[in-house]
């Protein structure tokens, strides 16, 4: 019994590794979506096209699969601050940034989330013990991100700060977003990935009609294709495999997954649209690692 048990675990535990491995590449991704959609499509109509998609598609899931969306107004209005911190406030301000930063760039100024949440953890919940390695961790971290954004944000002749920052402040929101994702515990993945992304498509779409008029606009095949791909496999099948990870491995955990999607979203970046990074960006790099990895592997006991 104790066996079956035993090996129960262990299978879960492989599970939970390659989803976070997938859930990596998927979001590792977004980026280079990202950054071919808003040639031709403005960041907030993208979002709101990627949100509404996504949501429709985990909706249609959801009624397949027999599950129910609450109609509890409490349940709501926390996927309504879900969808804030996950999907409307950090998708809006990384589409935004990609039309004046590269994609690979974003990946990494992203990759912080795990540094981040142990930050909000540690202020809010105070449960997350104060250890020598984590201060070093986030001590890389941040160091990472001031090479990224590079010296001349000190004095405010960086021509790409403001983007840079709008990546980092949309690192803040996921940080939050998973630590607050946790208050769905015993839902299914399905409800607070598809009711946030429906949230948010409503917050969004009547922002769309007013600033962009969408029917106005003439978007690329390249674009569309992008959306697309972005709504399906980097929103709607990543929301799903996000918030079963973060029941199962809690939310400094999950963006542990931060760390693994930075050479996966560099590289598919440098090979799709030829990017290459200057050798600050790769010190920045190699820090943003260390200080990610320093924050959520465990320490052998």
């Amino acid at each position: 019994m104790q066996t079956t048990k035993q090996t129960a675990l262990a299978t879960s535990k492989v599970v939970d590794i390659l989803l976070l491995l997938l859930l990596s590449t998927l979001w590792g991704a977004s980026y280079t979506f990202i950054r071919v959609g808003v040639e031709t499509i403005p960041p907030v109509t993208l979002i709101a096209a990627r949100t509404l998609i996504a949501g429709l598609l985990l909706l249609g899931w959801m009624s397949v699969s027999g599950v129910a969306m609450p109609r509890s107004t409490v349940v709501w209005q926390r996927l309504f601050v879900q969808a804030s911190l996950n999907s409307v406030i950090p998708f809006t301000l990384i589409a935004w940034a990609e039309q004046y930063v590269e994609a690979g760039v974003a990946t990494i100024l992203n990759s912080t989330s795990p540094v981040l949440a142990f930050f909000v953890t540690w202020f809010l919940t105070k449960h997350e013990a104060v250890t020598t390695r984590k201060l070093v961790g986030v001590i890389a971290g941040l160091l990472g991100i001031c090479l990224i954004i590079g010296f001349t944000a000190l004095n405010g002749l960086g021509d790409q700060v403001l983007p840079q920052l709008a990546i980092v402040a949309a690192t803040i929101c996921y940080a939050g977003a998973a630590i607050y994702g946790r208050s769905f515990q015993g839902l299914s993945p399905l409800v607070p990935a598809a009711g946030s992304l429906i949230a948010g498509a409503i917050v969004l779409i009547p922002i769309s009609l007013i600033l962009d008029r969408p029917w106005t606009l003439q978007p690329s095949f390249n674009s569309i294709a992008a959306l697309l791909m972005l709504s399906v496999f980097s929103t709607a099948i990543a929301f799903v495999i996000y918030f079963r990870l973060v029941q199962t491995l809690g939310s400094v955990g999950t963006t542990s997954q931060a760390y693994l999607r930075v050479p996966i979203g560099v590289a598919i970046g440098a090979i799709f649209l030829g990017e290459s990074l200057s050798p600050t960006i790769w010190m920045g790099l190699g820090c943003v690692v260390i200080g990610v990895a320093a924050m959520t592997i465990p320490a052998r006991k």
